[in-house]
C-alpha cells in the first residue's frame, strides 16, 4: 500500500490564493474533514495490523502445540496397539491351551 498523504501533510499544506481563487475557509473546512478521515483510517489500520499480528502469534502457538502433541499421540497410540496385540496373543494362547490342552505341546 503506497499512501502519499498523511494527516500531518494535509494539515501543513498551504495553497496559493488568487483573485478568483477558492474560498480559503471552505478549503480549510474540507481539509479538516479529510484530516479527520485520515486519522480514523490510520487508527483503524493500526488496530487491524495488531489483530493480524495477534492472530499470527496465536496460529504459531497452535501449530507449535500441534507439533509437540502429535508425537505423543502417535507413541501413545502405538503403545496401546502393542499392548492390545500382546493381550490378544496371550488370550489366544490361553484359549488354545484350554481347548487343545497338552496335545498342542506334544
Amino acid at each position: 500500500m503506497d499512501i502519499k498523504l498523511s494527516a500531518k501533510t494535509i494539515l501543513d499544506k498551504d495553497f496559493k490564493t488568487g483573485i478568483r481563487g477558492y474560498s480559503q475557509d471552505e478549503v480549510d473546512q474540507f481539509l479538516d474533514i479529510i484530516i479527520q478521515d485520515y486519522e480514523s483510517f490510520e487508527k483503524a489500520l493500526a488496530k487491524k495490523q495488531q489483530e493480524v499480528d495477534a492472530l499470527k502469534n496465536e496460529l504459531k502457538q497452535v501449530q507449535l502445540q500441534a507439533t509437540t502433541t502429535e508425537p505423543r499421540r502417535q507413541s501413545t497410540s502405538s503403545a496401546y496397539t502393542n499392548n492390545t496385540n500382546f493381550d490378544i496373543l496371550k488370550r489366544i494362547a490361553n484359549l488354545e491351551k484350554h481347548v487343545f490342552g497338552d496335545k498342542l505341546y506334544d
